[in-house]
């Protein structure tokens, strides 16, 4: 039977992708590309599933709540509507799902009813009155591109679309039929013209936008193409397919209209079109209905090609597949069905089954389908036969996949001569193949040999460019010597590499032949090339050779390359080469490093030099680098080479020829040993040239050396010079004093005094003796050093000495008058005990004057009682208006000691240091040193004069006067042994004289810091109780009392009622604060403090007797409300709220409040309230006053309370009033203020249930609902329950906690009632469903299978299969894996409890099931239970199992022979084992016709085994089956042996026929000889004919006597040889016609060399034509019939 020209592939199943089917339909899945489809997921979890075509079985979930989802047709982006809540409008967004963003959003202002990707960037949306488009650029909205038409109205769109030019679009809707014929759908279809700006009104179910290439034209027209399916005025039914050209353009040839009927079978006759799309591969309209037939038509013709039912299932979806040409379509079953032409079937049926040779060809062209070979030659020879040259070559260059364009067809052009006037038949050839499209290979040489005889390159420079002809390495070498560029496109084009690397490498493009190598995965002989190229281009040779070093492995040694270079003496070249290969210095290198070094540093020392500076070569032979380095003057090259410090020595010397910096940098790699030979090496050698050299050495290296032995060396040496300069530098850093002091001493011996100055000014770390002991032994002329030193560490006396004997006065004076004038002091003390002369001391100081510091110089001075003597200088410095109090203590001290009226100086000078002068005073005169101390109030030194001399007056006087804290703090201190004396002379003398009082007041805080209170009193009482001018100061009595509290309480009363003047508020909480509460209460009575004297007797003395006397005494308001509160503190309720009454005080009503309900006094508190409720309008007042009055059950005073207008939180109330089960109060409270819920709750407690239930409705709550169902369950109330738990169960979170409340207290059936009931709500959701499952298995399990198959969708499958687990209700467990499609569970519990097993069910379960060893499991539950069903099952389970698995386990259980059915039906698997199986039953059955059958058809199995069995089998016929296995097997011998031994003579010499050997059938024959077996010889002459030799066989014929046997045999191989004979003969008589032919075709070649002219009309574009070659043609593709920009809308 022939194949169907259309296949149908089931892609994907949804439901298997986890899809469930009810979401299967147009409103919930999309797919707007081949790439996609996208599920909106609802119910309970909303979300939205993207299937990706190329991993179905891995679908991306995601939780997302959208009225319609579409995944672009290009990209993961997803675009999302929704209804905008309360309105009418769609919010529409975009989402990223790769880098989850949202890409744009926008609010339409109406609803939208279709919508759709048109391309991968713009969006189709259809709303009930205007199409939009919506662009995914930038931030537009929206765009309206034109208005519905009227004939959509009332339609639901199924389709938008889009022709690819963007200028022409269509609506589709259907709408509900005719009454005359309601079944039937109808179709309206809306077209739109963007240039026009007009819509048509038409009729049509499914329409598709095309593009045709019209024979002639150059631009292809728009075709629309649409179906309709419409019933006539008569009734009946018309299905018409309409093709028409949408804007024909001027100058084109139109495309002719076309229209098809569209047959419909009876049984579809109320089918209609769901989709057509058009097949741009193809060229053909792929039409689907909803019922699933399938219709194919030509697009050109409108032809119908196929027509088939493809789907079993409703088809409501479908889209273009580009990538295959066909459609995918979308069924109600979730299947995703691929419809395609099947190509090799379909150009055969076409021309065979409908007869239509035509159109066979038309599809096989356009497609590029196979089948039309056998069609288009016979045409081809038909127009060819009859002259019609141009219909000949026409069909030529259209034959599909070009069978007819070869050198054949060629040739036959070439072979017809030209008419007159018109041009050859194989330019009108070459011409049409052009304008169709590319010319082959074949067809390219040929042409182009035409046009370079006549010298017309640039037309092939234009076909060259427009890709017009087809490249080849023969049309490269044909155009190599006319134009070498064009020739090297042809060959890259081509591929032709050999060609392309010859010509770039003779162009000297070595870089780009390296690219085309590397890109076209080209090997050359490098070897070979690289040779060639050396003799002309030596540069390009050596870019070959890097080329070649590059490549991993590198064809050819890296040695062999470079000593090419060095025979031809290219140094520089072999150099270059191998530096580029060593650069990844790798150590398997070193002798090629070596060798690149040597030929250097032989020919080019300085190239050398260069290679190794860069110090990329590590692995060479140093030493030998180090001796050519030296030799060729490379000193420093040698030392970093040279590993002997002999060598490094000898070396080192070359200083003129060494770079300084680098020998400097080569001594850092030396170690401190071979340094210092090498720096010894340089003294030695010349230390005044290399002096330099070595002070830098050891400078950059004292750390890796040491100071210390670069000393040393350099001292051995004698080089100063070396010290000077070495130090010079270390003393920057070093804190060696010996350094700091061979610098200084080097420096002195060089003659750098300069230096020797500046080291001895600056640095800090040479030894000061050391220095000044050279510097006075070396007596160098200029003493400034010695200056520094001895100023610098205090050694001025040695210096003035030193000076002073040498006669170096003159330094002396420099020194104190430049250097240092504040040293003049030790300087002048240093000279007088030197007995300097006096008068030089004396100018010395003057010379100085200001600049000298006096103290220390008066110091120094008077050491020496040498005091008077500067009386001159120190009254110049006074005449001069000094100010210094060095100088004016000195004064004054000279005065003192004169005793020239000291008293004077001390009280009126203002510059003298009273302590300095004081101090000096006080062994001379106290009187004067008080004087001095007073005028500068030195406190502690006067104090301890005046204590050390007993002047207490004068002491206690200066204490008073002087006011101050610290110092009275001080004098008071317990430790002063003194003070008892002071107080006296205070108390008695400084006071009583002193009229300040802010004096009095400073000592009377003194006495009280110091914390003297019995001092305190008595000075206090001689103030205040004494007549004096303090005595009614207030501060001093409250002083008096205070202290008196502190210290002696008794004295407190008498003060306070002697006293008047003092602050009583004051002072009576101060009392309060020392209990003294009757002091203070009498203060508090006595100012008339009367709440403060309340407060004493309420809170301190804590006498509510005497506070109530108190407060009936004053009557006051705030005396009552003290009372009040005190009162309450005690819990006295009664006696507090009278207080309060008493008072009108309202404040404390929270306190009352509290108080009262813990004492339990309500009312007290309901007329503490009602009195407060007269002026506090606060809603707790009210609230409390309602509770005291459902408290004190006064239920008509509250109702009465109620009804008035108040503030009063009832709510709450009420609820205190539930909680503390005042149900009545509550039920009042929650009646006034409508609470509903609490209410209920209320008559529930009063088991007033029907009331509950009523309040309940109207409070609808859950909370209350679950409590009145409790309460009826609890009661026996069912019906009330029930009424109750229905309100409750339609929220899913409430239903366990009541099915788990009725099965606690054993109500089952009552709850069973409940939740059949709920199953009927019409807010009953997946729980109510699941629940009254659980409960059907738990307590009646007849009901559980229909409540299953009743609501399977609405259950929570894995709950429920749990439950079904506890309950061992195996067969609805069963049931339940498969709606949840766990059909491995379902399989596993089928098998392990046999109730619930089915043979049918247990089938289709098998068939789904995902893991593959259950069925093998299922197999072995069969071969133990069901045995008989075995085969049943196998047959199901074929495509999915392992059948050698399968025949290994009945092999095991020694039940093959069960299972023969089943291997005979797979035996065309050929498997070894199923074969092997096969064969073995029928051995064992003794059935060799079907042994022999299996054999002859199945191969795959162990034939030698087999074999060998059937050898030794008893019956005949298997032992030829034996044979033939060794025939098969090349067995020969033994097949012909065993054929002989059976005597089965015929079959013996097949196989030595068959074996080919002429051993065996020359052994044959000798037995057949030997047997006499004279027919046998004569048949085995036949069979055996190529394998025997005549001359043997007429040698033994003739001396056995079989002549008349053998001669047939004979007869033939004489015929055999004359017919050979004469095929020589013939041949020869061919070469010579061929020779003949050939020298003909060349004449007529030479004939036809001017005709390429004519080729030009036909093939040429116009002139002037700019082309860039290749495949950057703009037009190529259309040229070539390819895919266009924005084809199948965008995608």
């Amino acid at each position: 039977m022939a194949a169907p020209p259309v296949t149908v592939k089931e892609v994907v199943s949804l439901t298997s992708s986890g899809i469930n089917p009810q979401n299967i339909s147009f409103t919930n899945l999309t797919m707007e590309s081949e790439k996609f489809i996208c599920v909106r997921e609802t119910g309970a979890a909303n979300s939205v599933v993207i299937v990706d075509m190329a991993q179905p079985m891995t679908p991306m979930k995601r939780p997302i709540t959208a009225d319609s989802a579409l995944m672009n047709p290009a990209a993961k982006v997803i675009a999302l509507k929704a209804t905008v809540a309360g309105t009418a409008q769609d919010h529409l967004q975009i989402f990223n799902i790769d880098t989850k963003s949202k890409m744009k959003s926008h609010q339409m202002p109406e609803s939208v009813v279709y919508w759709r990707w048109i391309s991968p960037s713009l969006m189709g949306i259809v709303t009930n009155t205007a199409v939009y488009h919506w662009s995914m650029e930038g931030d537009s909205e929206p765009q309206k591109m034109f208005d519905r038409t009227g004939n959509l109205n009332g339609c639901q769109i199924i389709a938008y679309r889009a022709s690819q030019d963007m200028k022409w679009f269509s609506v589709v809707g259907i709408a509900a039929g005719d009454p005359s014929r309601p079944g039937l759908i109808k179709g309206k279809m809306q077209l739109f013209s963007k240039e026009l700006g007009r819509s048509q009104e038409l009729d049509a179910h499914a329409c598709a936008f095309s593009t045709h290439q019209v024979t002639g034209n150059s631009v292809k027209s728009q075709v629309i193409a649409f179906a309709q399916k419409t019933v006539m005025p008569d009734g009946n039914v018309a299905s018409k397919l309409h093709v028409i050209e949408l804007g024909a353009q001027a100058g084109q040839t139109p495309f002719q209209k076309r229209q098809a009927e569209l047959f419909f079978p009876p049984e579809f006759m109320d089918d209609f079109p769901v989709n057509m799309s058009i097949s741009e591969k193809y060229g053909v309209i792929y039409v689907v209905t909803k019922m699933g037939l399938l219709f194919v038509y030509d697009l050109e013709t409108a032809t119908a090609i196929y027509r088939n039912k493809v789907s079993n299932d409703p088809v409501f979806l479908a889209c273009d597949s580009p990538s295959t040409g066909g459609i995918y379509a979308v069924n109600r079953r979730g299947q995703v069905l691929l419809l395609n032409l099947n190509e090799p079937a379909v150009v055969p049926f076409i021309s065979g089954q409908l007869n239509n040779v035509s159109l066979a060809l038309q599809v096989a062209v356009r497609g590029g389908l196979p089948g039309a070979e056998s069609l288009v030659k016979p045409k081809f020879e038909q127009l060819f036969a009859a002259g019609d040259i141009k219909g000949a070559a026409e069909c030529a260059a259209d034959s599909p996949k070009g069978i007819l364009r070869n050198p054949e067809t060629i040739a036959r052009f070439k072979a017809i001569p030209a008419q007159p006037g018109a041009a050859p038949p194989l330019l009108q050839y070459f011409g049409i193949c052009l304008q169709r499209g590319t010319l082959n290979k074949v067809e390219g040489v040929e042409l182009a040999r035409l046009v370079l005889a006549q010298n017309k390159k640039q037309l092939l420079d234009t076909w060259m460019a427009e890709d017009k002809i087809e490249c080849s390495e023969e049309l490269g070498d044909l155009l190599q010597s006319v134009d070498a560029d064009m020739a090297l496109r042809v060959y890259i084009k081509a591929k032709a590499n050999t060609k392309v690397v010859a010509a770039l490498a003779a162009r000297g493009e070595f870089e780009k032949m390296g690219k085309y190598c590397e890109m076209a995965d080209y090997k050359p002989d490098y070897s070979y090339l690289l040779q060639s190229t050396l003799m002309s281009n030596p540069q390009g040779a050596v870019t070959i050779a890097l080329q070649v070093s590059k490549m991993n492995p590198p064809p050819l040694d890296y040695n062999t390359v470079a000593d090419l270079f060095l025979q031809r003496n290219m140094i520089r070249e072999a150099t270059s080469f191998l530096l580029d290969v060593l650069k990844e210095d790798r150590e398997d290198q070193a002798a090629m490093q070596t060798k690149v070094l040597e030929i250097n540093l032989v020919t080019f020392p300085n190239v050398a030099d260069a290679i190794l500076g860069q110090g990329k070569l590590t692995h060479y032979d140093r030493p030998r680098i180090a001796q050519l380095c030296e030799k060729a003057g490379l000193y420093m090259r040698a030392l970093e080479h040279y590993t002997e410090v002999s060598d490094l020595k000898r070396c080192c010397v070359n200083t003129h020829s060494i770079d300084p910096q680098a020998l400097l940098e080569w001594f850092g790699t030396l170690s401190r040993e071979w340094a210092l030979e090498c720096i010894k090496e340089l003294l030695v050698s010349n230390p005044r040239q290399n002096l330099q050299i070595i002070v830098n050495v050891c400078k950059e290296y004292t750390e890796q050396i040491g100071a210390d032995a670069i000393l040393k060396l350099l001292e051995e040496h004698n080089s100063s010079e070396g010290m000077f300069f070495y130090l010079g530098a270390l003393v920057a850093t070093s804190t060696e004093p010996d350094h700091h002091q061979k610098y200084i001493e080097a420096a002195a011996k060089t003659g750098q005094i300069k230096e020797v100055e500046r080291i001895t000014r600056e640095s800090e770390h040479y030894d000061p003796e050391k220095a000044k002991v050279f510097l006075m032994e070396a007596k160098l002329p200029d003493a400034r050093p010695l200056i520094n030193v001895c100023d610098r560490f205090d050694m001025v006396d040695d210096l003035t000495t030193f000076l002073y004997q040498n006669k170096m006065l003159r330094y002396i004076e420099g020194y104190v008058q430049k250097v240092n004038p504040s040293n003049t002091p030790v300087v002048v003390g240093a000279l007088l005990d030197l007995e300097c002369d006096e008068d030089f001391v004396q100018n010395l100081i003057l010379s100085v004057r200001s600049l000298l510091p006096v103290g220390p110089l008066v110091e120094e001075v008077s050491k020496r009682n040498r005091l008077k003597m500067l009386t001159p200088f120190l009254e110049n410095l006074v005449a001069e208006g000094s100010t210094n109090a060095d100088v004016h203590n000195a004064l004054g001290m000279i005065l003192i000691d004169s005793n020239t009226n000291p008293e004077h100086f001390l009280t009126t000078n203002e510059y003298y240091d009273s302590k300095v002068v004081g101090k000096y005073c006080e062994k001379r005169d106290p009187n004067l040193a008080c004087v001095a101390y007073k005028r500068g109030n030195c406190d502690i030194e006067l104090v301890n004069v005046t204590n050390k001399n007993s002047l207490f007056k004068l002491q206690s006087r200066y204490v008073v006067e002087r006011m101050d804290a610290d110092l009275w703090e001080h004098v008071l201190a317990e430790d002063n042994p003194h003070r008892r004396q002071l107080i006296d002379q205070v108390v008695s003398t400084a006071l009583p004289e002193s009229k300040n009082p802010e004096q009095v007041s400073v000592t009377v805080k003194a006495f009280m810091t110091a914390e003297m209170p019995q001092e305190l009193i008595e000075l206090l009482e001689k103030i205040v109780i004494q007549n004096s001018a303090f005595s009614n100061n207030p501060n001093l009595q409250n002083l008096l009392i205070l202290t008196a509290i502190k210290a002696d309480t008794t004295r407190v009363m008498d003060y306070i009622n002697r006293l008047d003047a003092f602050n009583g508020p004051e002072v009576g909480e101060i009392a309060v604060g020392n209990e003294l509460y009757e002091e203070a209460f009498a203060i508090f009575k006595k100012f008339d403090l009367h709440v403060d004297a309340m407060k004493v007797l309420l809170e301190n003395l804590e006498n509510l007797e005497r506070g109530e006397e108190y407060a009936n005494k004053v009557d006051l308001p705030e005396v009552w409300s003290q009372l009040a509160k005190a009162y309450l503190s005690q819990d006295l309720v009664s006696a507090a709220v009278a207080a309060y009454i008493k008072a009108k005080y309202t404040d404390d009503y929270l306190a009352v409040i509290d108080v009262a309900k813990r004492a339990d006094d309500f009312d007290s508190m309901v007329k503490y309230l009602a009195m407060v409720r007269k002026k506090v309008k606060e809603p707790k007042v009210d609230s409390e006053l309602c509770y005291a009055y459902a408290k004190t059950d006064k239920l008509a005073e509250l109702e009465e309370f109620i009804t008035q207008p108040n503030a009063a939180k009832l709510d709450n109330v009420g609820d205190r009033c539930f909680d503390e089960g005042l149900y009545e109060a509550a039920k009042v409270l929650f009646s006034t203020c409508s609470n509903w819920g609490r209410l209920a709750s209320t008559l529930v407690k009063l088991h007033k249930f029907s009331e509950a239930v009523d309040a309940a409705r109207k409070a609808n709550n859950t909370r209350t609902w679950k409590e009145i169902c409790f309460a009826c369950v609890d009661e026996g109330e069912f019906r009330l329950a029930q009424l109750c738990a229905l309100n409750i169960i339609v929220n899913a979170d409430e239903l366990e906690e009541i099915s788990e409340y009725y099965q606690v207290r054993g109500r089952y059936e009552e709850l069973l009632s409940l939740m059949e009931a709920g199953v009927g709500l019409e807010r009953a959701h997946m729980g109510i469903f699941t629940e009254l499952g659980i409960l059907y298995a738990k307590f009646k399990p007849e009901k559980l299978m229909e409540h299953l198959k009743l609501f399977s969708t609405r259950i929570n499958i894995p709950k429920l299969i749990r439950a079904c687990e506890e309950m061992h209700a195996w067969k609805e467990l069963s049931f339940l894996y498969i709606a949840y499609d766990e059909y491995d569970n379902a399989a596993g519990v089928m098998m392990a409890h046999p109730d619930a097993w089915e043979h049918v069910g247990f089938k289709d379960v098998c068939v789904k099931v995902a893991n593959l060893e259950i069925y093998y499991k299922a197999l072995e539950f069969y071969l133990v239970s069901h045995p008989t069903q075995l085969n049943d099952l196998l047959t199901v389970l074929t495509p999915r199992i392992d059948h050698s698995r399968v025949v290994a386990l009945m092999r095991q259980a020694n039940h093959l022979p069960l299972i023969k059915p089943y291997l005979q039906a797979v035996q065309n698997t050929n498997m070894v084992a199923v074969n092997d199986a096969v064969n073995e039953l029928c051995l064992e059955e003794e059935d060799f016709e079907s042994l022999r059958t299996s054999i002859d058809t199945y191969d795959n199995f162990d034939q030698m085994t087999l074999a060998n069995k059937c050898e030794k089998h008893e019956l005949l016929e298997f032992r030829r089956i034996a044979g033939f296995l060794y025939q098969k097997n090349h067995k020969w011998t033994k097949s012909v042996e065993l054929s002989k031994k059976d005597g089965l003579y015929k079959d013996a010499m097949e196989a030595a026929a068959q074996s080919g050997d002429k051993d065996i059938a020359g052994d044959l024959l000798q037995f057949f000889i030997e047997q006499e077996n004279k027919e046998c010889f004569a048949a085995m002459l036949y069979n055996c004919y190529d394998l025997l030799k005549p001359d043997e066989v007429l040698e033994i014929a003739w001396m056995k006597g079989l002549m008349e046997y053998a001669m047939p045999y004979m007869i033939q191989v004489m015929k055999d040889y004359t017919n050979k004979v004469d095929v020589l003969v013939e041949d020869k008589k061919d070469r010579n016609k061929e020779k003949a032919e050939q020298e003909k075709e060349k004449v007529e070649q030479q004939m036809n060399q001017n005709m390429y002219a004519q080729l030009l009309p036909a093939a040429l574009p116009a002139p002037g034509m700019e082309t860039t070659g290749g495949m950057n043609n703009p037009g190529m593709y259309s040229q070539m019939g390819g895919v266009q920009p924005g084809m199948y809308g965008g995608y």
